[in-house]
Protein backbone atom coordinates (compact mmCIF):
# COMPACT_ATOMS: atom_id res chain seq x y z
CA UNK A 1 0.00 0.00 0.00
CA UNK A 2 1.09 3.41 -1.20
CA UNK A 3 1.10 5.95 1.89
CA UNK A 4 0.72 9.69 0.74
CA UNK A 5 4.20 12.06 1.63
CA UNK A 6 4.06 13.49 4.98
CA UNK A 7 2.84 17.36 5.07
CA UNK A 8 4.95 20.13 6.01
CA UNK A 9 4.87 21.09 9.70
CA UNK A 10 1.89 23.63 10.14
CA UNK A 11 0.01 21.93 7.83
CA UNK A 12 -2.34 19.06 8.72
CA UNK A 13 -3.96 16.32 6.53
CA UNK A 14 -7.88 15.53 5.79
CA UNK A 15 -8.50 12.30 7.31
CA UNK A 16 -11.71 11.91 5.16
CA UNK A 17 -9.17 11.86 2.26
CA UNK A 18 -7.10 8.66 3.03
CA UNK A 19 -7.42 6.26 0.81
CA UNK A 20 -10.20 3.32 1.49
CA UNK A 21 -8.43 0.60 2.00
CA UNK A 22 -5.88 2.60 4.78
CA UNK A 23 -9.49 3.99 6.54
CA UNK A 24 -10.92 0.60 6.50
CA UNK A 25 -7.86 -0.87 8.49
CA UNK A 26 -8.58 1.73 11.26
CA UNK A 27 -11.76 1.73 11.50
CA UNK A 28 -11.71 -2.15 11.74
CA UNK A 29 -9.60 -1.68 15.27
CA UNK A 30 -12.52 0.17 16.78
CA UNK A 31 -14.99 -2.74 16.72
CA UNK A 32 -19.22 -2.80 16.00
CA UNK A 33 -19.68 -0.25 18.60
CA UNK A 34 -17.38 2.71 17.95
CA UNK A 35 -18.07 2.16 14.31
CA UNK A 36 -22.20 2.65 14.32
CA UNK A 37 -21.71 4.68 17.48
CA UNK A 38 -19.42 7.52 15.88
CA UNK A 39 -17.35 6.32 13.30
CA UNK A 40 -19.97 6.08 10.41
CA UNK A 41 -20.94 10.00 11.77
CA UNK A 42 -17.65 11.69 11.00
CA UNK A 43 -18.01 12.04 6.84
CA UNK A 44 -19.60 10.28 4.07
CA UNK A 45 -16.26 8.77 3.40
CA UNK A 46 -16.23 6.93 6.57
CA UNK A 47 -19.89 6.35 6.68
CA UNK A 48 -19.09 4.78 2.97
CA UNK A 49 -16.39 2.66 4.21
CA UNK A 50 -18.37 1.76 7.61
CA UNK A 51 -21.13 -0.02 5.31
CA UNK A 52 -19.12 -1.85 3.42
CA UNK A 53 -20.07 -5.76 4.32
CA UNK A 54 -16.26 -7.09 4.42
CA UNK A 55 -16.21 -4.64 7.31
CA UNK A 56 -18.59 -6.72 9.05
CA UNK A 57 -17.75 -10.29 8.18
CA UNK A 58 -16.01 -10.52 12.25
CA UNK A 59 -18.59 -8.62 14.85
CA UNK A 60 -16.68 -7.74 18.33
CA UNK A 61 -19.17 -6.82 21.30
CA UNK A 62 -17.40 -7.46 23.99
CA UNK A 63 -16.37 -5.11 27.17
CA UNK A 64 -19.52 -3.05 27.02
CA UNK A 65 -21.28 -2.94 30.26
CA UNK A 66 -20.81 0.47 31.29
CA UNK A 67 -22.50 0.95 27.80
CA UNK A 68 -25.35 -1.54 28.76
CA UNK A 69 -27.63 1.32 29.98
CA UNK A 70 -27.17 4.27 27.38
CA UNK A 71 -27.45 2.46 24.49
CA UNK A 72 -29.83 -0.54 22.95
CA UNK A 73 -26.61 -3.16 22.13
CA UNK A 74 -29.21 -5.50 20.42
CA UNK A 75 -30.61 -2.94 18.21
CA UNK A 76 -26.93 -1.93 17.34
CA UNK A 77 -25.88 -5.69 17.01
CA UNK A 78 -28.99 -6.34 14.82
CA UNK A 79 -27.86 -3.56 13.11
CA UNK A 80 -24.13 -4.64 12.37
CA UNK A 81 -25.71 -8.02 11.24
CA UNK A 82 -27.20 -6.86 8.48
CA UNK A 83 -24.19 -4.76 7.24
CA UNK A 84 -22.65 -8.02 7.05
CA UNK A 85 -24.86 -8.85 4.20
CA UNK A 86 -24.90 -12.33 4.95
CA UNK A 87 -21.21 -12.66 5.05
CA UNK A 88 -20.72 -12.82 9.13
CA UNK A 89 -18.46 -15.48 10.32
CA UNK A 90 -17.21 -14.68 13.81
CA UNK A 91 -19.47 -12.58 16.19
CA UNK A 92 -18.63 -12.25 19.62
CA UNK A 93 -21.28 -10.43 22.08
CA UNK A 94 -20.76 -10.32 26.53
CA UNK A 95 -23.50 -8.92 28.92
CA UNK A 96 -26.66 -8.61 26.26
CA UNK A 97 -28.92 -10.79 23.93
CA UNK A 98 -32.10 -12.52 23.98
CA UNK A 99 -33.56 -15.07 21.93
CA UNK A 100 -34.66 -13.50 19.20
CA UNK A 101 -30.68 -11.71 18.99
CA UNK A 102 -29.35 -15.49 18.61
CA UNK A 103 -32.04 -16.42 16.11
CA UNK A 104 -31.86 -13.66 13.91
CA UNK A 105 -27.85 -13.87 13.87
CA UNK A 106 -28.58 -17.67 12.55
CA UNK A 107 -31.19 -16.77 10.69
CA UNK A 108 -29.05 -13.72 8.79
CA UNK A 109 -25.45 -15.61 9.19
CA UNK A 110 -26.00 -19.56 7.83
CA UNK A 111 -21.75 -19.48 6.92
CA UNK A 112 -20.97 -18.35 10.88
CA UNK A 113 -17.91 -20.79 11.50
CA UNK A 114 -16.97 -18.99 15.21
CA UNK A 115 -19.58 -17.92 17.67
CA UNK A 116 -18.60 -16.85 21.33
CA UNK A 117 -20.82 -15.81 23.77
CA UNK A 118 -20.36 -14.06 27.23
CA UNK A 119 -22.42 -13.70 30.45
CA UNK A 120 -25.93 -13.48 29.48
CA UNK A 121 -28.72 -12.80 31.49
CA UNK A 122 -31.96 -14.78 31.79
CA UNK A 123 -33.57 -13.19 28.53
CA UNK A 124 -31.42 -15.79 26.67
CA UNK A 125 -32.72 -19.38 27.08
CA UNK A 126 -31.71 -22.55 27.18
CA UNK A 127 -34.62 -23.45 24.29
CA UNK A 128 -33.44 -20.19 22.22
CA UNK A 129 -30.05 -21.12 22.53
CA UNK A 130 -30.34 -24.68 21.05
CA UNK A 131 -32.98 -23.59 17.87
CA UNK A 132 -30.50 -20.85 17.04
CA UNK A 133 -27.16 -23.75 16.79
CA UNK A 134 -29.37 -25.73 15.19
CA UNK A 135 -29.21 -23.56 12.17
CA UNK A 136 -25.58 -23.23 12.19
CA UNK A 137 -23.95 -26.32 10.61
CA UNK A 138 -20.70 -25.02 9.96
CA UNK A 139 -20.23 -23.56 13.21
CA UNK A 140 -16.50 -24.73 13.91
CA UNK A 141 -15.77 -22.47 17.36
CA UNK A 142 -18.44 -22.10 20.10
CA UNK A 143 -17.67 -20.18 23.30
CA UNK A 144 -20.50 -20.49 25.69
CA UNK A 145 -19.53 -19.02 28.94
CA UNK A 146 -21.75 -17.98 32.13
CA UNK A 147 -24.95 -18.74 30.12
CA UNK A 148 -27.49 -20.92 31.44
CA UNK A 149 -27.30 -23.18 28.67
CA UNK A 150 -27.79 -26.93 29.88
CA UNK A 151 -26.40 -30.15 29.01
CA UNK A 152 -29.28 -31.00 26.68
CA UNK A 153 -28.42 -28.11 24.55
CA UNK A 154 -24.88 -29.13 24.25
CA UNK A 155 -25.90 -32.12 22.36
CA UNK A 156 -28.10 -30.29 20.18
CA UNK A 157 -24.69 -28.41 19.64
CA UNK A 158 -22.69 -32.00 18.68
CA UNK A 159 -25.55 -33.35 16.49
CA UNK A 160 -26.24 -30.07 14.72
CA UNK A 161 -22.41 -28.61 14.06
CA UNK A 162 -20.57 -31.67 12.89
CA UNK A 163 -17.17 -29.11 12.18
CA UNK A 164 -17.13 -28.14 15.90
CA UNK A 165 -13.56 -28.50 16.50
CA UNK A 166 -13.17 -25.77 19.84
CA UNK A 167 -15.36 -25.71 22.70
CA UNK A 168 -15.54 -23.52 25.85
CA UNK A 169 -17.75 -24.16 28.41
CA UNK A 170 -17.49 -22.07 30.89
CA UNK A 171 -19.48 -22.19 34.45
CA UNK A 172 -20.82 -19.92 37.58
CA UNK A 173 -21.38 -21.29 40.47
CA UNK A 174 -25.01 -21.01 39.65
CA UNK A 175 -25.82 -23.37 36.61
CA UNK A 176 -23.26 -25.93 37.52
CA UNK A 177 -24.09 -29.41 35.42
CA UNK A 178 -22.66 -33.03 35.99
CA UNK A 179 -23.89 -34.17 32.41
CA UNK A 180 -21.64 -31.33 29.84
CA UNK A 181 -18.73 -34.38 29.89
CA UNK A 182 -21.13 -37.21 28.84
CA UNK A 183 -23.27 -34.80 26.49
CA UNK A 184 -20.16 -33.77 24.80
CA UNK A 185 -18.48 -37.18 24.42
CA UNK A 186 -21.67 -38.48 23.04
CA UNK A 187 -21.91 -35.91 20.54
CA UNK A 188 -18.40 -34.37 19.58
CA UNK A 189 -15.73 -36.67 18.36
CA UNK A 190 -13.87 -34.04 16.34
CA UNK A 191 -12.65 -31.61 19.05
CA UNK A 192 -9.52 -30.18 19.33
CA UNK A 193 -9.65 -27.32 21.72
CA UNK A 194 -11.83 -27.74 25.21
CA UNK A 195 -12.00 -25.36 27.70
CA UNK A 196 -14.66 -26.43 30.68
CA UNK A 197 -13.47 -23.87 33.62
CA UNK A 198 -15.46 -23.95 36.76
CA UNK A 199 -17.32 -27.60 35.48
CA UNK A 200 -18.33 -30.35 37.65
CA UNK A 201 -17.65 -33.01 35.76
CA UNK A 202 -16.11 -35.61 37.79
CA UNK A 203 -12.90 -38.21 36.72
CA UNK A 204 -15.94 -40.77 34.49
CA UNK A 205 -16.75 -37.51 32.99
CA UNK A 206 -13.49 -37.24 32.07
CA UNK A 207 -12.88 -40.53 30.62
CA UNK A 208 -15.59 -40.04 28.45
CA UNK A 209 -14.26 -37.60 26.78
CA UNK A 210 -11.22 -38.88 26.10
CA UNK A 211 -12.70 -42.48 25.18
CA UNK A 212 -14.33 -40.32 22.42
CA UNK A 213 -12.47 -37.48 21.55
CA UNK A 214 -9.33 -38.94 19.81
CA UNK A 215 -8.30 -35.14 17.76
CA UNK A 216 -8.45 -33.41 21.52
CA UNK A 217 -5.17 -31.51 21.59
CA UNK A 218 -5.86 -29.05 24.19
CA UNK A 219 -7.64 -29.36 27.13
CA UNK A 220 -8.54 -27.03 30.45
CA UNK A 221 -9.87 -28.46 33.45
CA UNK A 222 -8.72 -25.16 35.19
CA UNK A 223 -11.71 -25.00 38.50
CA UNK A 224 -12.93 -28.82 37.90
CA UNK A 225 -12.52 -29.36 41.86
CA UNK A 226 -14.37 -33.06 41.11
CA UNK A 227 -11.72 -34.10 39.15
CA UNK A 228 -9.14 -35.66 41.56
CA UNK A 229 -6.90 -37.52 37.98
CA UNK A 230 -7.98 -41.50 40.25
CA UNK A 231 -5.67 -44.08 38.69
CA UNK A 232 -3.44 -43.44 36.06
CA UNK A 233 -6.07 -40.52 33.95
CA UNK A 234 -3.46 -38.02 34.96
CA UNK A 235 -1.17 -40.21 32.86
CA UNK A 236 -3.24 -40.38 30.29
CA UNK A 237 -4.57 -37.04 29.66
CA UNK A 238 -1.00 -36.02 29.41
CA UNK A 239 -0.16 -38.59 27.14
CA UNK A 240 -2.69 -38.34 24.81
CA UNK A 241 -3.21 -34.45 24.71
CA UNK A 242 -0.45 -32.22 23.92
CA UNK A 243 -1.36 -29.22 26.42
CA UNK A 244 -3.71 -29.72 29.99
CA UNK A 245 -4.71 -27.30 32.21
CA UNK A 246 -5.16 -29.31 35.86
CA UNK A 247 -7.45 -28.09 38.15
CA UNK A 248 -5.66 -25.84 40.62
CA UNK A 249 -3.37 -24.09 37.78
CA UNK A 250 -3.39 -20.50 37.69
CA UNK A 251 -5.84 -18.43 35.65
CA UNK A 252 -3.66 -15.21 35.21
CA UNK A 253 -4.32 -15.79 31.57
CA UNK A 254 -8.15 -16.13 32.28
CA UNK A 255 -10.48 -13.43 29.93
CA UNK A 256 -13.23 -13.42 32.84
CA UNK A 257 -13.30 -13.32 36.53
CA UNK A 258 -11.70 -16.33 38.08
CA UNK A 259 -12.19 -15.42 41.92
CA UNK A 260 -13.78 -18.47 43.64
CA UNK A 261 -15.71 -18.91 46.56
CA UNK A 262 -16.73 -21.82 48.49
CA UNK A 263 -20.02 -22.85 48.42
CA UNK A 264 -22.50 -25.09 49.50
CA UNK A 265 -23.68 -28.57 47.92
CA UNK A 266 -27.38 -26.82 48.12
CA UNK A 267 -26.00 -24.20 45.72
CA UNK A 268 -24.93 -26.41 42.81
CA UNK A 269 -28.10 -27.27 40.52
CA UNK A 270 -28.12 -27.77 36.88
CA UNK A 271 -29.40 -25.71 34.46
CA UNK A 272 -32.82 -26.15 33.26
CA UNK A 273 -33.72 -28.53 30.68
CA UNK A 274 -34.70 -27.41 26.90
CA UNK A 275 -38.42 -26.13 27.20
CA UNK A 276 -40.05 -24.08 24.84
CA UNK A 277 -40.95 -20.56 26.61
CA UNK A 278 -44.27 -19.44 26.39
CA UNK A 279 -45.13 -16.10 24.78
CA UNK A 280 -47.98 -14.17 25.17
CA UNK A 281 -48.70 -12.91 21.74
CA UNK A 282 -51.66 -10.80 22.98
CA UNK A 283 -50.03 -8.46 25.31
CA UNK A 284 -49.10 -5.06 23.69
CA UNK A 285 -45.28 -5.15 24.92
CA UNK A 286 -45.18 -8.42 22.83
CA UNK A 287 -46.29 -7.25 19.46
CA UNK A 288 -44.16 -3.44 20.21
CA UNK A 289 -41.29 -5.50 20.56
CA UNK A 290 -41.78 -7.78 17.03
CA UNK A 291 -42.47 -4.35 15.18
CA UNK A 292 -39.06 -3.07 16.51
CA UNK A 293 -37.51 -5.98 15.72
CA UNK A 294 -38.70 -6.14 11.42
CA UNK A 295 -38.47 -2.20 11.44
CA UNK A 296 -34.79 -2.23 12.34
CA UNK A 297 -34.44 -5.62 10.25
CA UNK A 298 -34.90 -3.43 7.65
CA UNK A 299 -34.28 -0.16 7.72
CA UNK A 300 -30.05 -0.14 7.24
CA UNK A 301 -29.79 3.40 7.56
CA UNK A 302 -31.93 3.72 10.84
CA UNK A 303 -28.80 4.76 13.41
CA UNK A 304 -30.25 5.97 16.21
CA UNK A 305 -29.06 3.74 19.49
CA UNK A 306 -29.14 6.61 21.90
CA UNK A 307 -31.78 4.82 24.78
CA UNK A 308 -32.91 8.39 26.03
CA UNK A 309 -32.98 10.22 22.33
CA UNK A 310 -35.34 7.57 21.60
Amino acid sequence: MDFPPPKPYGEYRNWAELPPELTSEILHRLGAFEMLKTAQKVCRSWRDVCKDPLMWRKIDMRNLWDFRYDYDLEKMCRHAVDRSQGGLVEIDIWYFGTDKLLNYIADSSRNLRSLKLAMFSGELTDYGFAKAVEKLPLLEELEVSYCRVSAESMKVVGKSCPNLKTLKLNRGDYEYSYDDAFAIAETMPGLRHLQLFGNMLTDDGLNAILDNSPNLEHLDLRQCLDVYFDGDLEKRCFESIKVVRRPYDSTHDYPYDATWDPWEEEYRSDASIITEPEYDQSGSDYNAYDFDYYYYAYDPDYDQYDIYLQ
